[in-house]
């Protein structure tokens, strides 16, 4: 039994003992944790039960965005020692899988992820994980930053599906946490200039401060409009849509390039028509990302070379015992937070 932070069902957490599987196996490490993220996945179980076909039905630790020190290894493990500073990949697949042998396990079916049920996460002080999918962070990358790979993985994903070409300009759609982790990655990636469009002006700020990034307030402008504008009507190279809302998809077409590339990223809730004809006109190149696959180590390499900062995404860090605070707060979605963490206790 160990402390865990625990969705007990919809709209209910709990911080209590909980029995946690810490059994090490011969290619595992466990780990200590000591800094985790509060993704929205996470506060949509909370506050839904629920996402598409993953239902809460039982209690579930939650939490997958980690870093922590490996305190144990198994007899197996050549590449990894006790005391080594680490982050940690939250899915594990298969590795006999069509998928994971085609180098997508990231859409392997038989997949298991921290805190999508029935698979407990790492809200609690230690956790065991296949080594294969836990990687060493370098001096330079803080355990905030480490726990921030997770998210920014997705970004990465989204970036290298859209083959980005030295130079190119590309438009986000969506200021949340993973728009603004795309368009970093899409920045580290080779483009020039990116243009981030959302709703809400306090995130743009937060966005804008970052060189190479320009804003669009879309209750101030539509976003075809503005990038119409910023490209002499050409349109930009690739086109990443982060919101998943509804009207935000089927504006697409129009910002898009003849030849440019759309990558889907946001998750709408119900399905979204598309204009195909306006994308066969301009013979647009259709892009969808879900997680991300054999990312983690190019996005630790940058955020370790100083390409990418990540800190000033971490809105608000609060101690393991306000671990329900920390949610009700990520949950209120307050328009100047991007990232709430969670600092595990040091045994």
């Amino acid at each position: 039994m160990a402390k865990a932070l625990v969705l007990e069902e919809k709209g209910k957490l709990s911080l209590r003992e909980f029995p946690v599987a810490l059994d090490l196996g011969p290619e595992d490490v466990k780990v200590a944790l000591r800094t985790v993220g509060v993704c929205g996945s996470d506060v949509h179980y909370y506050t839904h039960g629920k996402i598409g076909p993953f239902v809460v039905k039982e209690p579930m630790i939650l939490g997958h965005e980690a870093a922590g020190v490996v305190v144990e290894v198994g007899d197996a493990v050549t590449d990894l020692k006790p005391g080594d500073r680490v982050c940690m990949e939250p899915g594990i697949p298969n590795p006999t899988s069509r998928a994971s042998k085609l180098g997508i396990y990231n859409v392997d079916p038989a997949v298991t992820f921290w805190a999508t049920p029935p698979i407990h996460g790492c809200l609690t002080p230690e956790v065991v994980h296949p080594a294969a999918f836990t990687y060493k962070l370098p001096k330079t990358v803080s355990f905030a930053e480490g726990a921030m790979v997770e998210p920014f993985a997705i970004g990465m994903q989204s970036a290298l599906r859209a083959r980005i070409q030295p130079g190119d300009v590309g438009v986000v759609v969506g200021a949340g946490p993973i728009g603004m982790m795309t368009a970093l990655a899409a920045l580290a990636g080779g483009c020039a200039k990116v243009y981030v469009a959302d709703l809400a002006q306090p995130k743009l700020d937060i966005i804008g401060e970052y060189d190479g990034i320009e804003t669009i307030n879309i209750t101030q402008q539509p976003v075809a409009q503005a990038i119409a504008e910023a490209t002499d009507g050409w349109g930009a190279d690739v086109v990443f849509e982060c919101s998943g809302a509804a009207p935000a998809i089927l504006d697409v077409p129009a910002l898009v390039r003849p030849g440019g590339a759309i990558v889907l990223v946001g998750m709408p809730v119900e399905p979204v028509p598309m204009d195909i004809v306006s994308l066969q006109a301009k013979e647009a190149r259709l892009e969808t990302v879900f997680r991300y696959a054999n990312i983690y180590d190019r996005a630790i390499a940058l955020i370790g070379a100083g390409k990418v900062n990540l800190k000033p995404l971490i809105s608000e860090t609060l101690p393991f015992e306000q671990s329900i605070a920390a949610f009700d707060r990520a949950a209120e979605g307050r328009p100047t937070d991007v990232k709430i963490q969670i600092e595990m206790p040091v045994a």
